[in-house]
């Protein structure tokens, strides 16, 4: 198909180049990333992404402080080394790997980049971490339920309406354990602000939650406090402060805070509550892990790339992915233009027949050329789909139409009964049967649905049938009907030639050959049946001395429906799809049908079927 196309038109060639400068843009793109990432890990390695491994550290210490486990931070890892670029490893303390964000088990540093603990935390990322070396986002059973939450919520809005009231602007701050704290624009409100009359105290009243924890909180505390001889009221000695500098509960013990400057017995009392308090988040984060961070320990020498050189890198990179592009979109657009013609010709309705102009010589030419023959063939087989509804309407309508007058006329008592009129009837009835059983076998052969009984038979011998048939009729009309074959260059030395066929529609066939010589005939023609053998082909002739066929009708001879009488008379013309019929059943027989005709001197109908050999006698065996 593609012998005719220059080598340079063709699409193959058009792609591989297209390729080829691709590949260049690409090779070029990546050695600017290597260079790229290349000064990316000596910053790494100078220090310079401390402030990346430090929201790591602080990530990894939240996920740590808000789950019991570590068995879902892989998700967590990855996303941390997708946006920082870093390789982060997390273990256990004996080195067994708890998550990775590199897909290969490489060695890790000797030495880990830091601990990750929320309950022994020195980071300042963190609000409040520093107080208590616990990470304010560990609040473990001290989380308050959605109803608690919403409880607050609304107290704390009716309370910051009370305070705007009464001239006071404050926002809502939300600690991680859910509780709401009001400040103001300096993000604190000290008690003396509260104006006296939003000072309802509901706010701050410890709920069912916090009272449960923080009961079990002084229960763990109450036995290291008695060690440390510190004398304990008769009630409750801890109590909960919050504040919205300080995210985390603030625990106060004796009247002074543990994050501040106690006492001697105060800060023994200060280190119990925080042991006891570590002890009763432990089940609700997750176990201390060691943080590798890096791609190894391997030592990097100092590179340090001056603003020139990286302005250099930036151009040539901005170059090249600009001509890469450039390149890209205009070998693509001339590739797509023709297809997306056809792709719109084709989702064009049937009816408008769009053709797509041929403006290539590669292969997507020759697809548009073969479109445009698809569509004039589809065109031709619609005209001839509708010429054939056409014809079949014209066909039934007619002995319908004269079967109702009739009846309609004998109802109404204007004509008796008579045998003519029966006689006339069932005439009609025997013409659309007719058409009907054409039809259906038309239909079967389309579909590949036509039974066939197969026999060897005689050639003659099926020609002498035929005649046999339509000799009568042949008389009645003044025309005279013979025989003859030519048996001696078959192969097989038995003097007459055999074909492979089924009696009965090969018959068929052949019968309506005749009888369409018969109509075309005049008085005192001639019709003559012959057969003879040809190489391996049995050749069956029909020729009469008929009217003939013009020329340009010949190609329509075995089209569905047509007539060489133009007026559309069936008793001249027949219901037109007896030679359809012939083209079909020789054609299921493997055969080929063919006709050559001249005005006013008759026509010759040609069968060519596969020459088989005869039948084996039993008696000849024995």
């Amino acid at each position: 198909m593609s012998s005719g196309i220059p080598l340079r038109k063709r699409l193959l060639v058009r792609l591989m180049i297209t390729s080829v400068l691709i590949a260049l843009c690409s090779v070029a793109a990546t050695a600017w990333l290597a260079v790229q990432t290349t000064t990316r890990a000596i910053r790494e390695e100078q220090g310079q992404a401390l402030a990346d491994d430090t929201d790591i550290l602080r990530q990894l210490s939240g996920y740590a402080a808000t789950h019991p486990s570590w068995s879902g931070v892989q998700a967590t890892v990855r996303r941390l080394s997708a946006a920082t670029g870093r390789r982060i490893a997390l273990t256990t303390a004996d080195r067994t790997p708890i998550a990775d964000s590199a897909k290969s088990r490489t060695a890790l540093p000797p030495g880990a980049a830091a601990a990750v603990d929320p309950l022994h935390t020195d980071t300042y990322s963190e609000p409040g971490a520093q107080l208590s070396g616990v990470d304010p986002r560990a609040v473990g059973p001290y989380r308050l339920t959605p109803l608690e939450r919403a409880r607050l919520g609304k107290l704390a809005t009716l309370r910051q309406k009370c305070a705007a009231r009464n001239g006071v602007d404050t926002t809502i701050t939300w600690t991680p354990s859910g509780r709401p704290v009001l400040s103001d624009e300096n993000g604190i409100l000290p008690n003396s602000t509260v104006p006296e009359v939003c000072a309802d105290g509901q706010l701050n009243t410890l709920t069912h939650t916090e009272e449960t924890a923080l009961t079990r909180l002084m229960s763990l505390a109450e036995a290291c406090l008695r060690h440390e001889n510190v004398a304990l009221p008769a009630e409750g000695f801890i109590s909960l402060e919050f504040s919205s500098q300080a995210p985390q509960p603030q625990f106060a013990l004796g009247g002074k805070a543990v994050g501040g400057h106690p006492t001697a017995i105060g800060a023994k009392g200060s280190e119990c509550v925080a042991e006891a308090r570590r002890e009763q988040l432990d089940p609700d984060v997750a176990p201390v892990a060691e943080l590798f961070l890096g791609t190894g320990d391997s030592a990097l020498p100092h590179f340090d790339m001056s603003n020139a050189n990286k302005a250099k890198i930036v151009g040539v990179a901005g170059l090249v992915l600009a001509l890469t592009v450039a390149v890209t979109a205009l070998v693509a657009t001339r590739l797509v233009r023709p297809l997306r013609a056809l792709t719109q010709a084709a989702q064009q309705p049937l009816e408008q027949h769009v053709r797509v102009p041929v403006t290539t010589r590669d292969e997507t030419g020759i697809l548009a050329v073969a479109f445009n023959e698809l569509t004039e063939r589809r065109e031709r087989m619609e005209a001839q789909r509708r010429a054939m509804v056409s014809d079949i309407a014209h066909e039934l309508r007619t002995p319908l139409t004269n079967i109702r007058g009739w009846l309609e006329v004998t109802r109404d008592g204007i004509v008796d009964p008579d045998p003519e009129l029966l006689a006339s009837l069932h005439e009609e009835a025997v013409l659309l049967q007719r058409v009907i059983d054409d039809l259906q076998d038309l239909a079967a052969a389309d579909a590949g649905t036509l039974a066939l009984h197969r026999e060897a038979v005689r050639a003659d011998e099926l020609l002498a049938q035929v005649a046999a048939a339509h000799r009568v009729g042949a008389e009645a009309a003044g025309i005279g009907l013979r025989t003859g074959t030519d048996g001696t260059s078959a192969p097989t030395g038995s003097g007459t030639a055999w074909i492979d066929v089924d009696p009965v529609r090969m018959r068929q066939a052949l019968g309506n050959l005749v009888s369409n010589a018969v109509r075309h005939t005049p008085d005192g023609g001639t019709i003559t049946l012959s057969a003879r053998e040809e190489q391996d082909q049995v050749v069956l002739e029909v020729a009469d001395t008929g009217s003939g066929i013009a020329a340009e009708d010949l190609p329509s001879v075995f089209d569905r429906f047509w007539r060489a009488e133009k007026s559309r008379s069936r008793r001249t013309g027949g219901s037109g799809l007896g030679l359809s019929i012939v083209r079909q059943l020789v054609a299921v027989h493997g055969g080929t049908v063919a006709v050559a005709s001249e005005l006013g001197a008759g026509s010759v109908f040609t069968l060519k079927l596969p020459a088989t050999a005869p039948p084996v006698d039993a008696d000849e065996l024995r």
